[in-house]
């Protein structure tokens, strides 16, 4: 495959930024099998974009020749107190977490936090060596990364989190950090240390962030900021989708999520998006109406289907509908994967 096509697979949808292509570009043309990195701190039941958008960048990258890997960052949940900090939930979400990429990503590297680290001076001398450059105010604005703000009150644990998470990137081997843009920062706090440390400093990849169902809230006049506060979470069960989600739940949720005409972050027609991405699986989206209001209808590309929304020719009860079921479709395999393995899911329960 030549450069060219790599690069295409490699910043195709859901990706939004690479710092740099130029970098990228040279890193395809001088290493056969250049190795990417994202990190999941183990937490809830996965959800839609944990597997889908982050798992459609790692298929891409997979088609472009990039060995990826998925580290289960489990000593970043402790920290986070993701699970309570219960070791035992978190080890078992671990396991969880590892058998929905390694179905939904053949061929993935999976590393677990806790192996990467255990037994490994050199790693913790280099979090010490990486930590001694960089101050506490530089890192309080990485918290970001955590799903904190600068203004919480952290624990000691959670300063360490970012410089363990640059640190990670070096340790792997990465020649790209990839993440959604709430992680941009330690992403940029990387490349700007590496240097100092005569560490090969990492092309960063950031993935689109699927808006939540509900109404964005403002959060500070931080661009960045706004749209991690708008992401899809899981604290917010109505406003996530679940990867095991039943049909009827998914509809239900869709049914009731906000859908402005115009502007940006419509969380229905950024599914659609992600929906189309999967052309493997999602060959249209159908939109099944009576014929007072325009019969059955079919949208074989995202653009396609915005621009009728958009101009008023798709109501948006039958954008939901139609999005609902194509969603439903990209989701079963793996929901119905998890339903012979529900052990894997008790320490959610």
């Amino acid at each position: 495959m030549d450069v060219e096509k790599k690069l295409e697979l490699a910043l195709s949808y859901p990706i939004q930024e690479c710092v740099t292509q130029d970098e990228l570009q040279e890193l395809f043309e001088a290493k056969q099998k250049p190795r990417h990195y994202i990190g999941f701190e183990v937490s809830g039941a996965l959800h839609v974009p944990a597997v889908f958008t982050c798992g459609k960048v790692i298929q891409n990258l997979q088609k472009a020749g990039v060995e990826t890997t998925v580290l289960l960052a489990d000593w970043h949940a402790v920290m986070n107190n993701k699970l309570g900090g219960d070791w035992d939930k978190i080890s078992k979400a671990a396991a969880y977490f590892e058998e929905a990429f390694k179905f939904h990503c053949p061929g993935v590297k999976i590393v677990r936090g806790s192996e990467l680290y255990h037994n490994n001076d050199e790693y913790w001398k280099k979090v010490v060596e990486f930590s001694a450059k960089v101050t506490v105010a530089r890192v309080t604005r990485c918290v970001g990364i955590m799903g904190r703000s600068e203004s919480e009150k952290l624990s000691a644990a959670q300063y360490l989190y970012p410089p363990m998470q640059a640190v990670d990137i070096h340790e792997l081997g990465s020649d790209i950090a990839h993440a959604g843009m709430d992680q941009r920062k330690v992403h940029m706090l990387a490349r700007e240390v590496f240097p100092e440390m005569k560490w090969k400093k990492p092309i960063a990849l950031h993935h689109h962030l699927q808006p939540g169902l509900g109404e964005p809230v403002q959060a500070g006049e931080d661009k960045l900021e706004q749209v991690a506060a708008a992401k899809m979470s899981k604290s917010k069960p109505d406003s996530a989708l679940l990867i095991h989600d039943s049909e009827e739940e998914i509809k239900r949720k869709i049914a009731k999520a906000f859908c402005p005409q115009f502007g940006e972050n419509n969380p229905v027609l950024e599914l659609s998006r992600l929906c189309f991405s999967y052309s493997d699986v999602i060959k249209e989206i159908q939109v099944n109406r009576p014929e007072k209001y325009g019969g059955n209808v079919s949208f074989a590309s995202y653009a396609e289907l915005e621009t009728a929304y958009s101009t008023g020719k798709l109501h948006a009860m039958d954008l939901k509908n139609g999005v609902a079921s194509a969603l439903n479709e990209l989701i079963s395999p793996i929901r119905k994967h998890f339903e012979k393995k529900k052990s894997l899911l008790e320490a959610f329960q």
